[in-house]
């Protein structure tokens, strides 16, 4: 999309908390300009707001209400709980606009503000578009009278709507007794749902990383640090370790020898069980031109093929409503199966894995080797200014780089959308030309960014 947006990244609005945009003013805008936006018809209208323990996620929180109420919504606020839970509840609250307040898998000092519509999934970019340019109008003659200023109400009994629903997407039958399980929640928002979903399942469950405590999100945990979560597989001897980030709406899965399992692997196995049971839709599965060209390959091996997006869930979520997939995500964890969920659930993702262990009745370290994965090296260059991938130099280098890998690998060059950064990634066969490759492409790109 050509048009620069001023607030939403990749995946909404994202930023050091306190610090613009990530502020209460501009929290409170966002209210008022989404219930604006969102406003159809004379009814009451609702919106859901969840979570993740992040500190500064009390001051996001009420700045959202304050913004919602004024624009004349109801407000239901869910306190901590996953992202999907949100998307989940949008659609069964039946509410207008549902709201995730959380950085992901970043540090505690960030923070952000995820959109969902009614019909639970992520807002297009005409609709960011649309609020972004409200958010920056003077919304004063646009918003409720008095009689029709919103109401905000907490909802109870959340956590239990969420783990019944996460349970019912396992056969009735599906029983996890006999797993020793090691859950790692990131002292995020899945610190009570996971473990008490896994133990109800019948799981014997060693958590982790549910000591939260405000600034503690993320740090050495969780799905981005899975360190801690393989030493205690490795200690107590667990059958599977399952590391959720932040807002749980992502996976990375440590086997029983403490090995990191990708998003890549997690995809593979899932697509590879529900083609044997004729449950997979399209002709195939759809993740990001980040993941690996052994899935691609592995995938072809078994007649089925890997449709690539630009980086970012809501980007694979798209093209899976456009063409009829039910299987996709992202290598870093992001699975998305749209006969649960409209958007990626770490929690979900990992039942389907270990159904699939309790089923083939193997080791996870089997089950979740599905192929072997090309060498594949990313690499990100910071820049001050401009646009470096215009300049000659680095399009020179870029090209060579294709051409020197040629149908044996692949060369992906990127913009971050969150930071002044350029991700080189490539891959192929040849570990060692894939090194000279992305290393001759940073070094142009560190030339003119120096």
């Amino acid at each position: 999309m050509s048009t620069k947006r001023k607030y939403f990244g990749t995946d909404g609005i994202r930023g050091f908390a306190n610090k613009s945009p990530m502020t209460a003013e501009t929290a409170m805008r966002v209210g008022m300009a989404a219930g604006i936006a969102f406003k159809r018809g004379n009814h009451r209208h609702r919106v859901v707001v969840g979570k993740d323990t992040r500190l500064s996620g009390y001051m996001i929180e009420n700045a959202l209400i304050a913004g919602f109420t004024a624009s004349g919504m109801d407000v239901f606020t869910l306190g901590p709980v996953p992202t999907p839970a949100v998307a989940m509840l949008t659609r069964s609250l039946r509410a207008d606009i549902g709201v995730m307040i959380s950085a992901s898998h970043n540090p505690y000092h960030d923070n952000g503000i995820k959109l969902f519509g009614p019909n639970g999934y992520k807002l297009s970019d005409d609709i960011e578009l649309e609020i972004e340019r409200l958010m920056d109008e003077d919304l004063a003659d646009r918003l409720a009278h008095s009689e029709k200023i919103g109401r905000a109400t907490r909802v109870d009994g959340i956590h239990d709507r969420y783990i019944e629903f996460a349970k019912r997407t396992l056969p009735r039958n599906m029983s996890l007794e006999g797993l020793r399980v090691v859950v790692d929640c990131a002292n995020g928002a899945a610190y009570k749902v996971a473990p008490s979903a896994l133990w109800e399942l019948g799981a014997e469950v060693v958590a982790i990383g549910v000591d939260p405590n405000g600034t503690n999100i993320n740090r050495e945990c969780g799905s981005t640090h899975t360190d801690a979560l393989a030493r205690k597989v490795n200690e107590v001897r667990a059958d599977i370790g399952i590391a959720l980030d932040g807002d749980a709406d992502r996976v990375i899965i440590v086997d029983e020898k403490s090995k990191q399992v990708d998003g890549d692997q997690l995809m593979a196995v899932v697509a590879q069980s529900w083609l044997e049971k004729e449950r997979l839709h399209g002709d195939g599965i759809v993740a990001t031109i980040m993941s690996n060209l052994g899935l691609e390959r592995f995938l072809g091996d078994i007649g089925l093929s890997l449709a690539r997006t630009p980086v970012g869930d809501r980007y694979v979520v798209d093209h899976m409503r456009k063409n009829g997939y039910n299987v996709g995500g992202e290598q870093s964890g992001h699975i998305v199966l749209s006969d649960y969920a409209t958007t990626g659930d770490g929690l979900v993702a990992a039942l389907q894995v270990l159904a699939v262990v309790k089923s083939w009745d193997k080791p996870v370290s089997e089950v979740c080797s599905r192929f072997e994965p090309v060498p594949q090296i990313l690499k990100n260059v910071r820049f001050s200014e401009g646009d470096p991938l215009s300049d000659k130099n680095v399009i020179q280098a870029i090209d060579e780089g294709r051409a020197r890998l040629a149908k044996n690998g692949r060369v992906v060059i990127r913009a971050s959308g969150t930071e002044p950064l350029v991700r080189v990634m490539a891959e192929g066969d040849d570990r060692a030309v894939v090194e000279n490759v992305v290393d001759d492409i940073c070094t142009s790109l560190s030339n003119i960014a120096a």
